[in-house]
């Protein structure tokens, strides 16, 4: 058989030969180093057998900072962790390990709880597995006699994981360990260079709160050591931004038991939301958009037609009323859909732009909530978009340099993933080319770097997710923009032509911001809190000198609107509330005393930086910022 290389090149192989002896019939160094085979996007362990034709490319230990390459790194850092586990705490039974962006995990059912000081005896076990050092070994079984492996070593989560498994099983033995596993592992232990434990947590088996809470021992690893120092600056630098801990620094929101996974809103955050707002309406309106408001609970008949029934029934909170079952929103979708079918349309009023910003509730896990990043109340930026097959072009291409222009006046800079049509998809291949097609137009028509995900769409149509980069690089998912005509056929929906005959409609499903908690929650850990100028809470913070001054600091006060500004009058030193100011990352602080007039103000800003101006000037250098 015949395998092409990344150079077009074809390499002759013996049937059944793996991923490992293609490295080696390229060269010993090859084989030497190689971590890993990379095929038609995905990832494929060295020892799996190759099928002729097949594309290949071989990662290697040089490839350190390759996503794939420190996949398989980590994913075999996870089971030494397993097995160090199981050597130090004997009973201990094993669920799963899955190697996750920057890092992994495993879940274990311990007999007796550990703290986060086990951690460090658990390293140093697999410390010694490394100095001893381990290799990889995979194997092809079938599912009795897995079934029967596991049962002999009392591992229920390994039997259950057997009963439910689909294609091939695998198992990967290092030293006396031996894991059901779909790999790709590294064929030895020599590429970990670098390991550490970062963190406990608890975990339900298969995320179901019905079944027992395991933990969740996180860690990760490098190619280098000096690659997981970086990491763990980034870490700290990432712990100092944690929206979690600025929001209440800051005064924006809080948390309730009363209610959890729903934020409480104080006066400070809602100027964040109510700016984010005002652009949300400014634009919408600007770009043709009209703002509807639907209800917050409907039948489940509703629901059923929409679709949503029974596909996300268990994320929705539920309710009766006059003996007939209803639940709350999580969407938005079919009160747009109910809107657009109140009476016939005509295609003289496409495009449709409908936006709806409207609280949604999401019946999360408990263990899932985080902070604004994973709320049960979710304020979707919505909008649908009802056009016909002709306008899909042009209002894809709207929306996507809308979200653009969102973003960069965050200073941030979008990419994007296209989804393209899934096995279980609705319609013919040529109504996924046209959409597909348009989608991807609209991406390079604004200059959007994106990437494929084959077979990731939505069974009814194609869609792109929005991404950003934040200040530490992390990448965050954003806004969704999603092409759909089944929702509107579902709900009866059509519009009539200039033929006077009824038409398909197709709807854009898009939120931008992605919703107004999470995106709140990125903005906080981007900019460390200390918001610009135009969105910071407090613009502007007046420290009179004495009380003598009290009058004339509220008096500047006033001068200076309409930026928000505050007057610190209490009774601390200047040098404690000039502190106070850092802390709560007020851009702008003006300390005023007996020197200070119209004509000679003192002003600082955030960071230390001091100077002089009069208050014309200062309104100059404001309107700046």
């Amino acid at each position: 058989m015949k395998v092409v290389l990344p150079d077009s090149s074809q390499l002759e192989l013996p049937d059944g030969a793996t991923g490992l002896d293609a490295a080696r019939a390229i060269g010993p160094k090859l084989a030497e180093q190689a971590v890993l085979v990379r095929s038609n996007g995905a990832v494929q362990d060295l020892r799996a057998p190759l099928e002729d034709g097949q594309e290949i490319q071989i990662l290697t230990t040089r490839d350190t900072q390759d996503p794939d390459a420190l996949y398989v790194l980590r994913h075999s850092a996870a089971h030494l962790l397993a097995e160090a586990v199981r050597r130090l705490y004997p009973g201990t039974k094993i669920a799963i390990g899955p190697p996750i962006e920057n890092g992994f995990y495993y879940d274990f059912e311990f007999p007796e709880p550990i703290g986060e000081d086990a951690l460090e005896k658990i390293e140093d076990e697999i410390r010694r597995e490394l100095s001893e050092g381990r290799s990889w070994n995979r194997e092809e079984v079938d599912a009795e006699r897995a079934r029967e492996l596991f049962r002999e070593q009392d591992e229920p989560y390994k039997v259950e994981l057997v009963d439910t498994a689909e294609g091939p099983i695998t198992l990967y033995t290092q030293g006396e360990f031996t894991d059901l596993c779909r790999g790709p592992h590294l064929q030895d232990s020599k590429p970990i260079k670098a390991l550490k434990l970062t963190g406990l947590a608890g975990a339900y088996w298969r995320g179901d709160e019905k079944n027992t809470q395991l933990t969740r021992i996180y860690g990760t690893a490098f190619y280098s050591q000096d690659d997981l120092e970086a990491h763990l600056q980034r870490l700290e630098e990432a712990r100092k931004r944690d929206h979690r801990r600025l929001g209440t620094q800051l005064g924006l929101y809080h948390f309730s038991e009363r209610s959890p996974g729903s934020p409480i809103w104080h006066p400070k955050g809602m100027v964040i939301w109510n700016e984010l707002e005002d652009i949300r309406r400014r634009e919408n309106l600007a770009r043709g958009y009209d703002e509807i408001r639907t209800p917050l609970i409907y039948d489940n008949e509703t629901w059923y037609t929409s679709g949503h029934f029974p596909k996300y029934e268990d994320l929705m909170f539920k309710l009766e009323v006059d003996g007939r079952p209803w639940a709350m929103k999580a969407m938005n979708c079919p009160g747009a859909m109910l809107l657009f079918g109140s009476r016939p349309r005509s295609y003289k009023e496409l495009p449709m732009r409908l936006a709806e910003a409207s609280p949604l509730h999401r019946d999360e896990l408990t263990g899932t909530l985080h902070g604004l990043l994973r709320v049960r109340i979710v304020t979707q930026d919505d909008a649908h978009i009802f056009c016909t097959a002709e306008q899909i072009q042009e209002e894809i291409r709207q929306v996507v340099a809308y979200g653009r222009y969102l973003y960069e006046l965050f200073g941030l800079t979008a990419s994007a993933e296209l989804s393209t049509r899934p096995d279980n998809k609705l319609g013919t291949d040529e109504e996924w080319d046209m959409t597909e097609a348009a989608l991807e137009e609209a991406l390079k028509l604004n200059e959007i770097p994106y990437e494929i995900a084959p077979g990731e769409g939505a069974f009814y149509g194609p869609k792109i997710d929005l991404y950003m980069d934040d200040a530490l690089g992390r990448r965050w998912q954003m806004g969704t923009i999603q092409l759909d005509k089944q929702m509107p056929a579902r709900f009866g929906l059509t519009y009539v032509g200039p033929d006077n005959r009824e038409h398909e409609l197709y709807v854009v499903h898009r939120a931008l911001y992605g919703s107004f908690e999470r995106f709140i929650g990125i903005l906080i850990e981007h900019f460390a809190g200390a918001f610009p100028f135009w969105l910071a809470p407090v613009q502007i913070r007046v420290l009179p000198v004495g009380e003598a001054h009290r009058a004339t600091a509220h008096e500047l006060a006033e001068k200076l609107e309409p930026y928000r500004v505050e007057v610190d009058e209490r009774d601390e030193t200047v040098g404690k509330r000039i502190r106070d100011s850092e802390v709560e990352k007020i851009p702008v602080t003006i300390v005023y005393g007996d020197k200070e007039s119209d004509e000679s103000l003192a002003i600082r800003e955030r960071g230390g930086e001091q100077f002089t101006k009069s208050l014309n000037d200062l309104r100059e250098y404001l309107a700046t910022l």
